[in-house]
């Protein structure tokens, strides 16, 4: 016997309704740790947080996004159940010239910290990807701050290029956002 001990693996499935609030608050979380907490520590108030989190991260607004037949996301749960990643997509909002509802967008993707570098986020945008290519065959859309950097790099390795940019609202903070299309 080696002592090694086994582990199982995440768990990636489609969320559904009784998600809601793990949901959430994993929505919140990690985009707290990447935009307010984390490296990209944008200066927004904390008004502007508060009243974000609650249009989009609040269980109402995603169990809202839950009940769309057009949108779809992926969990993943660790071994005890607890929510660590997730992916969103649906029709394309972004406001580009050559974008419609009938073309595909990748909303999120976001991975908890302690399980980044896990291949999650590949395992997400494989599962997005293949979906959107079902539901909504030709060119997919991702808006992405201008200012990260490491997920433009992912993005770029999966064929996406820049082709537009636009404010996204924080609350009444406006970030600068780069639209990014693969054909």
């Amino acid at each position: 016997m080696t002592g090694l001990i086994t582990v199982p693996a995440p768990v990636i499935r489609r969320a559904e309704k009784g998600d809601a609030a793990a949901l959430a608050d994993l929505k919140k979380r990690t985009f707290r740790a990447t935009f307010v907490d984390g490296p990209i520590a944008v200066p927004y108030s904390a008004e502007n947080i508060a009243r974000f989190e609650v249009e989009v991260y609040s269980p109402e607004a995603v169990a809202a996004e839950l009940a769309d037949p057009r949108r779809a996301q992926w969990v993943v749960q660790d071994e005890a159940g607890t929510l660590v990643a997730y992916a969103h997509a649906g029709p394309c909002k972004l406001p580009h010239p050559e974008a419609d509802a009938g073309q595909g967008e990748l909303y999120q993707l976001y991975v908890d910290q302690d399980w980044q570098g896990h291949g999650l986020g590949r395992a997400l945008m494989d599962r997005v990807l293949d979906w959107l290519a079902e539901t909504m065959p030709g060119p997919v859309w991702i808006g992405v701050f201008s200012e990260n950097f490491p997920a433009q790099a992912v993005y770029a390795k999966r064929g996406f290029a820049k082709v537009g940019e636009y404010d996204f609202k924080v609350g009444d903070h406006r970030d600068r956002e780069y639209i990014l299309r693969r054909a």
